[in-house]
C-alpha cells in the first residue's frame, strides 16, 4: 500500500453561517419564534403556520419515537390518525375538536411541559380546522436530499471511517456524502451523495463489493444507504427511524447487516432485501455500537445504557450482559480471530472481554468474563480497532491521541499524536501495517502503528473561500 501524501480535488462553496452548525439550531428557533402567524384574511397553512406551532409546543412528546396518547403531531398524515382517545379534530368543527379542548381552558393540559398556547395561537388552529384542516405541505418538505455534491467553506469533522477487506479502497465520512479513494494513489474515486445530512458509520462487505452507510438527520432521520463500490451507484437506501442511526456491521456471510440507534433499538436487516429481520429492544438508552461473533448466529450491542449486550441473532432473544455496567459504551471491536471483544468507555474506560454468558456477574456483582482492563484514558474513547492479526489493539481519545497496546500484557506500545482535536474513526489497513485516523480537525492521517510514525496526510475535501 503506497503511503499516502496530501492531495486536492475540485470542490465548491458550501454557503457558510456564522457560528457553524452549533449556531443553526438557534437560527431555527429564531426564525420559528419570529415567524408571524397566518394573516387573519388568508387561509391557515398546515405547512407553515400548524407546523411550525407544533414543532414548538406538541412534538416533544407527539413525535414518532414517543406517541404520548397514540398521537403524533410531527406530520399531517400522522396527526390525521386517531390517537387513544379517537380522532384529535373534527374537520370544520373546532368546538368538538379534542387537540383544542386539550390546548384550552384556565389550566390546558397540553402541553405538559413549557408555555401553554396564546389565544392567537389557538385562534390559528381553531382556524385551520374550521377551514377544513388541509394539507398543504410540499411534495420534498420533509427530505433533506441535495442534487450535487457539497460545497465546503471548511473540512467537515470525520466520523467514520472504513477500509475494504481487499485493501483496494478508504471510504470517509462527509457532509451529505461519502467520500472514496483508490489506497493505490489516494486519488479521488468518487463523492457518494445521500439524503442523510450526517454520516455516523461505514462498513465494507466481506467481499468488498458493497459499502453500507449508517446515517441519518437528527431528530429526524435514520438511514441505511448501500453502495455498489465498483460502479458507485445506491442500491439501496432504507429508512428506519425518526432519528439517527449508528454502528452498521455485515454478518460474515454478508447477507445481513446490523445496526444501532438513537431509539435504543438494534436491528438486523436483510441483506438485499432491507427487510427488518430482527430487532432488539432492551437497550434503555442509545445503541451505538453492532458487532458479529463468527459464527453469524449472535451479535453483539454496545449502548450508552452501559451494557454491552450478547444477542440471538436469529431469534433477537437477549442472552446476557457480557459486561459489568461500569459506563456508558461508546465503542466495541471484536477480536478478529475469537470471541472477544474490545470496549471503549464514556469515563475513559478501555476494556477487552470474553463475548460470552456472564451468570455469574448477575449474583456476584463480578466482571467475570473481563480479559484484561488497560489504563485509564484521559477521556472518552471515542473509537476501536483491532489489527487484522489482533496483536494491536488502538484506542481513539479526546486529546488528540490514539493509543496502541499489545493485548497480550496490556502494554503501550505506541502513541500516535498530531491530531487538531479529538479522533473519531481508526481503520487498519488490511495487512495490519497501517493505521487510519479520522478527527475533528477534518483529514486523514496514516501512521505506521508499531512505531506511531506518521506516513502521510490527506484532506479529503478542498475549500473555497
Amino acid at each position: 500500500m503506497t503511503p499516502m501524501t496530501p492531495i486536492t480535488q475540485p470542490r465548491v462553496l458550501l454557503p457558510h453561517i456564522a457560528g457553524g452548525p452549533a449556531a443553526y439550531p438557534s437560527l431555527i428557533l429564531l426564525a420559528l419564534l419570529s415567524a408571524p402567524l397566518a394573516a387573519a384574511d388568508a387561509p391557515v397553512s398546515w405547512y407553515k403556520d400548524v407546523t411550525p406551532l407544533f414543532k414548538r409546543s406538541c412534538n416533544g412528546c407527539h413525535n414518532p419515537n414517543k406517541t404520548k396518547g397514540d398521537v403524533d403531531t410531527s406530520t399531517y398524515a400522522a396527526f390525521a390518525k386517531p390517537g387513544k382517545n379517537g380522532p384529535s379534530y373534527l374537520v370544520g368543527d373546532p368546538t368538538k375538536s379534542l387537540v383544542v379542548s386539550e390546548v384550552t381552558g384556565k389550566e390546558p393540559s397540553m402541553p405538559k411541559e413549557g408555555d401553554a398556547l396564546s389565544p392567537a395561537e389557538v385562534a390559528l388552529l381553531e382556524r385551520w380546522i374550521r377551514e377544513g384542516a388541509k394539507d398543504d405541505t410540499p411534495a420534498d418538505a420533509y427530505s433533506t436530499r441535495i442534487t450535487a455534491p457539497p460545497t465546503y467553506a471548511a473540512l467537515p469533522v470525520i466520523t467514520a471511517l472504513a477500509i475494504s477487506p481487499d485493501g483496494r479502497w478508504i471510504a470517509a465520512s462527509g457532509y451529505h456524502e461519502v467520500l472514496v479513494f483508490s489506497t493505490a494513489d489516494f486519488q479521488p474515486r468518487g463523492r457518494w451523495v445521500g439524503e442523510s445530512t450526517r454520516i455516523e458509520s461505514l462498513a465494507f462487505s466481506p467481499d468488498s463489493k458493497s459499502l453500507a452507510v449508517a446515517a441519518g438527520v437528527p431528530a429526524s432521520l435514520g438511514e441505511v444507504q448501500v453502495w455498489d463500490v465498483e460502479s458507485g451507484k445506491q442500491t439501496a437506501a432504507w429508512k428506519l427511524s425518526a432519528d439517527s442511526v449508528y454502528g452498521i456491521s455485515w454478518s460474515p456471510t454478508g447477507d445481513r447487516l446490523a445496526l444501532g440507534g438513537a431509539d435504543k433499538a438494534v436491528r438486523v436487516l436483510a441483506y438485499p432485501s432491507g427487510k427488518e429481520i430482527v430487532r432488539f429492544d432492551n437497550h434503555s438508552d442509545w445503541s451505538l455500537q453492532t458487532a458479529w461473533l463468527p459464527s453469524g448466529t449472535r451479535l453483539l450491542s454496545g449502548s450508552r445504557d452501559r451494557a454491552i449486550k450478547l444477542i440471538d441473532a436469529v431469534s433477537g432473544q437477549f442472552i446476557d450482559d457480557i459486561n459489568k455496567l461500569i459506563e456508558p459504551v461508546t465503542c466495541i471491536a471484536r477480536h478478529p480471530k475469537d470471541e472477544t471483544v474490545l470496549s471503549g468507555g464514556a469515563e475513559g474506560g478501555l476494556r477487552w472481554y470474553k463475548a460470552k454468558e456472564n451468570q455469574e456477574r448477575t449474583a456476584a456483582n463480578n466482571d467475570v468474563n473481563l480479559v484484561r482492563d488497560f489504563e485509564r484514558q484521559p477521556g472518552p474513547v471515542q473509537a476501536v480497532a483491532f489489527s487484522p492479526d489482533g496483536s494491536m489493539a488502538a484506542a481513539a481519545i479526546p486529546n488528540g491521541e490514539v493509543r496502541i497496546y499489545n493485548p497480550a500484557d496490556g502494554k503501550r506500545t505506541a502513541t500516535l499524536g498530531g491530531h487538531d482535536g479529538a479522533v473519531f474513526s481508526l481503520a487498519f489497513s488490511p495487512d495490519g501495517k497501517r493505521l487510519f485516523t479520522g478527527s475533528f480537525d477534518g483529514l486523514i492521517r496514516e501512521f505506521d502503528p508499531a512505531n506511531g510514525r506518521l506516513m502521510g496526510i490527506l484532506q479529503p475535501v478542498t475549500l473555497t473561500p
